[in-house]
């Protein structure tokens, strides 16, 4: 703002104060020639008549000026002097030729001419400094009243990576700053949620794992101890129970834990195009290693209302099992189904051996060497955003994730 008024004090100051220099001086230029030519028709005038009175021409003559009169050859007076002398000081003059052969020249100072110039660009330069000082004044109010928001911003945003998530619920009036506050705010908010489900999620790990653990740590000690293999083999095995409910629990929790944070951003649009390239970006370095092209087809430009990262995930897995239990090229076809956005990934193995079809869905079900989570926990993340994850053609294996279509 002061650059500013500076800017535009000196793009307007310095060409009025030029304009007002020649308007001054063509002001009294003007004014000096209609004084020569009213003495000049003056002194014509008594010339003819015979009657030369130089007390009417002085008194006609404005105050400060000089006026002189020069005859010609012959006359009884070669010239005549009128007002104060003013030879020594810097003038202007302005002459008339009389019709009776004399020759007048009115002079004056210009010594009050350059004062008067030099008072009105004073008033000038005066009134742009109260200009500038206005400016400053007002910008360094109008910053105040915009930083001190951002620092009491900064302040909440470091509060709330230090731990504190209470929200402000300040707003200051400046949309910009209002916006940046709700911000904030949500996210103290989803930071406060997180955090305490968190807590409870450690809790109840600690809870429900201390058995197993303590199950299982028995199980260790007995096997240490045998000494025949039909014991060790007994106790392996029990232990190999303890180790199955182990991730059963750890698996729950993480799933509750997952479906909660993603009651947040449930129904939020998910650019599929962006998740995809995303995806093939990230397995296509494992794909390039096995000789194995990902191809891409269908509609652009879809959204789901859905969660990124369970997406994500979802695609991952499917991509993951195409790469493990397929051969030939992978695709990821998209389109569209009444209210649904369908992403289908299939490739040309051998498939999904008959006798489980759609119970390669279920947990620990699998045909070949692997957990059976993947496609489990997928399903679960397709159905926590709204949507399915079905097996649509066994051999050559189709599955495709529906997602509720946004908008």
């Amino acid at each position: 703002m002061v650059t500013a008024v500076f800017l535009v004090t000196i793009l307007l100051g310095v060409p009025f104060a030029i304009l007002d220099d020649k308007f001054v001086t063509r002001s009294e230029q003007d004014s000096l020639n209609q004084e020569v030519q009213r003495i000049g028709i003056l002194t014509d005038v008594q010339l003819t008549a015979g009657q030369f009175d130089t007390g009417a021409l002085t008194s006609d003559l404005s105050p400060g000026r000089n006026a002189r009169i020069e005859f010609p050859v012959g006359s009884d007076e070669s010239s005549v002097s009128l007002g104060p002398a003013i030879a020594d000081q810097p003038h202007r003059s302005e002459v008339y030729q009389g019709r009776e052969g004399e020759t007048v020249v009115v002079s004056e100072s210009w010594q009050p001419i350059v004062q008067r110039i030099r008072l009105q660009l004073s008033l000038l330069v005066a009134a742009a400094l109260a200009a500038f000082a206005a400016a400053a004044g007002v910008a360094y109010l109008q910053a105040r009243r915009i930083s001190r928001p951002f620092h009491e911003l900064a302040g909440t945003a470091e509060r709330l990576g230090a731990g504190d998530q209470r929200p402000r619920h300040r707003r200051y009036g400046i949309a910009e700053l209002d916006r940046i506050a709700e911000v904030i705010d949500r996210s103290a908010d989803r930071v406060s949620r997180v955090m305490a489900k968190e807590r409870r999620l450690a809790a109840d790990a600690s809870h429900q794992l201390r058995t197993p653990l303590t199950a299982l740590s028995m199980r260790l000690e007995e096997i240490s101890e045998a000494a025949d293999m039909e014991t060790v083999k007994e106790e392996a095995a029990i232990a190999l129970t303890q180790v199955e409910r182990l991730t059963d629990v750890v698996q729950r929790l993480l799933t509750d834990s997952g479906d909660t944070r993603r009651a947040d951003t449930v129904g939020t649009p998910t650019d599929i195009d962006l998740i995809i390239r995303q995806q093939i970006f990230e397995w296509r370095p494992a794909f390039r290693s096995a000789r194995r092209p990902i191809r891409v087809d269908g509609g652009r430009g879809l959204l789901a209302a859905a969660t990124p990262g369970s997406f994500a995930q979802v695609l991952a897995t499917l991509l993951e099992n195409s790469l493990m239990h397929g051969a030939g090229p992978v695709t990821i076809r998209t389109r569209t189904a009444g209210g649904s956005v369908v992403v289908e990934v299939s490739d040309e193995g051998p498939g999904v051996p008959p006798e489980l079809g759609a119970r390669v869905f279920e947990r620990a079900v699998s045909g070949r060497a692997s957990t059976g989570l993947g496609l489990f926990v997928a399903r679960e993340l397709a159905e926590a955003d709204g949507g399915r994850l079905e097996l649509l053609q066994q051999r050559p294996p189709v599955f495709a994730l529906f997602l509720p279509r946004f908008g």
